[in-house]
């Protein structure tokens, strides 16, 4: 954000740790797995973001500021400002958002130049972020991660600068994007809010400090191509977020300047706010519409310093008809003029500046707005019954503001078993005969709105037969139109297997091209790989590898049901 120079940096990090609540976070020591569970398969068609079923996404949300700052106080314990738990999140759902952004910092993530400066490790600043994220995407909200904070060579990335730098922002997005690229339910804001005068520096970058065509900057930088390329060579797929010149406010040479992007998956971020350059419709109309009727537009901070919100109101009714999602300036509880914050309380209770956004999204949501969020919680994937079996399906559903959930439905396949009206969810499923079986549950809300749960697969198995227990590891690496995948079978169970035979299915045209150590068969979406022999004895406790490349296009996201010798496996 524009306004966030270093004498209020300070002022505001004095502040928040004040109100801290004691005691460090627990991190995980190993930065763990990315995962989507709602809203995923994000891509570009032409000027709309769309969804793995091709649906229009259009993003309604927050800005979550902190995970710039403040890791550059020696006494912070805490990656956010604030809590960013599930009863936080909660809250955040009251308000009918969708999307949430978070600004990060360089040097926290990249653990360079002495940062973090807080009590934490710069694995556990990545941790803490890939399980923000985790959690906002269990709750059907999309996760935009923003390079806020940079800084060249040995400088601590304290405040803004006017572009990415050469020296770290390619290794901050090569990480970030490795870890995330697996999950669809993710985009990538390449930097925060440009303020260069050239779009050519803008496009292309410097070699060297104040170096043509970046005169105005006192370090290389890394224009926008770079970061583009750098993100794609990981593999990652991930709608990527770029925002203009003038704090990402200036987008008239957006258009001639686009970066090339072999996913053709680029969105143009505009920041606007009641003091910047272009801030009247008249500018709207000469400027971003010209934009948004060739790529898809995203309001990545909107926001007003007068307390009020006039402002914004008619910024989001020009935005509304062109089809164009924003996100407000910001979920923290400071003053609503000069941060400005959008809530007084981490309960959701607006400003009086935030309660344009929150009544505006509010009303959106009587028409429209997002789903419902649904989990089947039990049984779980891999536990094994014995027939005829007796199984209890639970569920958790909620809606979204003034929608109530009317009823779940409990699904093997695409058999209806049954439904349950109240809270807690559940049915009884009686006499399962013995086989495998995924299970679904989805969720109607009052709105008409409806969600099916991430899949579970469990087997039932006949009294008195062989029982196996099995772990599927599945590594997978990729880039535009191919994938390396690494697959570990673990026997988790108390008998050694004798053969086997693993079976899944992608979830998009995904097409195996060569494999090894295992003979492969696919039919469409269906795989089957059976033991090459020699690997054909798993021992209890041990495991066995083995491997495919593969071709698609669009969402390659990773399978998450697998069966070993028809028997549901857990997944790690």
């Amino acid at each position: 954000m524009q306004r966030m120079q270093t004498s209020l940096r300070l002022l505001f990090i004095c502040a928040m740790l004040l109100a801290l609540i004691g005691g460090v976070s627990t991190f995980a020591l190993k930065v763990g797995t990315a995962r989507a569970a709602a809203a995923s398969g994000l891509h570009v068609s032409n000027n709309q973001l769309l969804d793995s079923a091709n649906r229009v996404f259009l993003p309604h949300g927050v800005n979550r500021a902190g995970g710039e700052y403040m890791c550059d106080a020696t006494s912070s314990t805490t990656v956010f400002d604030g809590p960013v738990d599930a009863t936080a999140v909660n809250a955040l759902l009251s308000w009918d958002i969708n999307v949430v952004r978070i600004p990060l910092n360089e040097d926290c993530w990249l653990g360079i130049n002495g940062y973090p400066a807080a009590q934490y490790t710069a694995t556990q600043y990545q941790q803490a972020v890939v399980n923000f994220v985790n959690l906002l995407n269990a709750n059907n909200i999309v996760a935009i991660l923003d390079l806020h904070w940079a800084a060249p060579g040995t400088t601590q990335a304290n405040k803004q600068l006017a572009m990415p730098d050469l020296d770290h922002a390619p290794a901050f997005w090569t990480s970030v994007a490795t870890t995330f690229k697996s999950n669809s339910s993710v985009i990538f804001d390449l930097f925060n809010e440009p303020f260069t005068a050239s779009w050519s520096c803008w496009l292309n970058g410097s070699t060297a400090a104040s170096a043509s065509p970046c005169t105005d900057v006192a370090f290389a930088v890394a224009g926008m191509q770079k970061l583009v390329t750098t993100v794609r060579a990981t593999g990652a797929t991930n709608p990527l977020l770029l925002g203009g010149l003038a704090y990402s406010n200036d987008m008239s040479q957006w258009l001639q300047n686009k970066p090339v992007d072999p996913a053709n998956s680029l969105i143009a971020a505009l920041h606007i706010y009641n003091f910047n350059l272009c801030d009247t419709l008249s500018c709207l109309n000469a400027q971003v519409a010209p934009v948004a009727a060739q790529v898809p537009v995203l309001v990545g901070e909107m926001g007003e310093n007068d307390c009020a919100h006039s402002f914004i109101d008619a910024m989001m009714g020009w935005f509304d008809t062109h089809g164009i999602g924003y996100l407000g300036w910001s979920w923290n509880t400071y003053d609503c003029s000069s941060f400005p914050a959008l809530v007084s309380s981490y309960t959701g209770t607006p400003t009086a500046y935030g309660v344009g956004l929150h009544d505006h999204l509010i009303s959106l949501a009587a028409i429209s707005g997002p789903p419902p969020a649904v989990s089947l919680t039990g049984p779980t994937t891999g536990q094994s019954f014995t027939a005829s079996a007796a199984i209890t399906l639970t569920a958790t559903a909620a809606g979204h503001n003034n929608k109530t959930i009317t009823h779940v439905d409990f699904y093997s396949g695409s058999t209806l078993l049954g439904s349950s009206t109240s809270s807690p969810y559940s049915f009884r499923w009686t006499n399962v005969a013995a086989n495998s079986y995924i299970l679904t549950a989805k969720a109607y809300d009052s709105g008409g709105g409806s969600t099916t749960s991430a899949p579970v697969a469990i087997t039932v198995n006949a009294p008195g037969s062989t029982v196996i227990g099995c772990n599927v590891r599945y590594t997978m690496g990729q880039w535009s139109t191919g994938f390396s995948v690494g697959v570990n079978i673990t026997n988790t169970g108390t008998t050694a297997i004798s053969g086997w035979t693993l079976t899944f299915s992608f979830s998009g045209n995904q097409k195996i091209t060569q494999n090894w150590n295992g003979v492969l068969t696919q039919a469409g979406a269906n795989v089957s790989i059976k033991d090459a022999g020699y690997n054909a004895n798993i021992a209890v406790g041990n495991y066995t590898g083995l491997g495919f490349n593969g071709t698609y296009s669009g969402v390659n996201d990773s399978p998450s049901i697998f069966f070993l010798n028809n028997q549901a496996c857990t997944v790690s």
